[in-house]
């Protein structure tokens, strides 16, 4: 007969990859060795919940478009200015202090409040992930004149809702990615092996 594979145990080895890359324990103590060589994968006690985790980390990361939303607040202040004109593109990102909750000034009209603190934990590289979006949401004038002038063509105000409902769904990306790392973090190392 042929050989057979068991797909689901290859499903299950990535998961569980995938969250010991996610571990904060894991990633503070081999910061160094992940800066100059690729990671070396310790086997931790209880698989399974490790796989668990790392399932539920890749369908937040690779599907967060279809997550559900945060209940965020709205607050819409509307300035003064010429008719017809819209507001100027603030996008600053204002994190709760001591566990509160944190806004988004979206532009001078909106800002985007009930934001939880942890949200901002949760990093991609050496910022936020709200952060991030919102960088990637700014207007930027290119250097080059030709450019500039003739494809230079982004502006905030046509994206400002769909970058809002984006927002609402990157918090709740960070903060139940938040909630799995402080799992992770919490757990009881005393009697694991040392790594090889």
């Amino acid at each position: 007969m042929g050989e057979t594979r068991n797909h689901a145990t290859n499903d299950l080895i990535f998961n569980y990859v995938y969250a010991v890359l996610h571990d904060p324990v894991y990633l503070e103590t081999y910061a160094l060795n992940l800066k100059r060589e690729f990671p070396r994968i310790p086997f931790y006690p209880d698989f399974a919940r490790w796989a668990a985790w790392g399932e539920t980390l890749m369908a937040l990361h690779i599907g967060y478009e279809d997550v559900a939303p945060w209940a965020v607040e709205r607050i819409e202040t509307p300035g003064k200015r010429a008719a017809g004109t819209t507001p100027k593109p603030v996008l600053k990102s204002q994190p709760g202090a001591g566990g509160g909750t944190g806004n988004v000034v979206v532009d001078g009209d909106t800002q985007i409040a009930g934001i939880p603190a942890a949200a901002w934990t949760y990093r991609l590289g050496n910022r936020s992930a709200i952060d991030w979006v919102l960088d990637q949401h700014k207007e930027k004038k290119p250097r080059d004149a030709t450019i500039a002038a003739k494809f230079n063509t982004y502006r905030f105000a046509d994206y400002k809702e769909s970058m809002i409902a984006l927002l609402a769904r990157v918090v709740r990306v960070s903060v139940e990615t938040v909630a799995i790392t402080d799992a992770m973090a919490a757990l009881d190392r005393t009697d694991w092996p040392a790594p090889a």
